[in-house]
């Protein structure tokens, strides 16, 4: 069975993976009271499209569930984050398509 992923998906899904374990980890540095993760670097992954694994991660891990910020600002981010790609795929993905046509 061959399935060819586009490379944004690929790259998305990745991304995702990597906040996901981000806030495990953050999470993980709690429970050991070490060195934590800042609150913005979460805001700046999901800004870069990893709002779905960041806020995956806060309910698989019951990690910043209780922060206004986060609870608000996560979903809101998911949106922005659908939005954007939303565009990105019509203005410019869609633009490259017609030209090979």
């Amino acid at each position: 069975m061959n399935i060819d992923l586009p490379a944004w998906l690929i790259l998305y899904f990745v991304w995702n993976v990597v906040a996901f374990r981000l806030v495990e980890l953050d999470k993980e540095r709690a429970k050991r009271k070490t060195w934590r993760i800042r609150e913005r670097t979460f805001f700046f992954a999901a800004l870069f499209f990893g709002a779905a694994g960041v806020l995956t991660g806060m309910y698989v891990y019951r990690h910043k569930t209780l922060h206004a910020t986060f609870v608000i600002g996560m979903p809101v981010m998911l949106v922005i984050n659908f939005v954007c790609g939303y565009y990105i795929y019509i203005i410019i993905l869609k633009k490259t398509a017609c030209f090979v046509i």
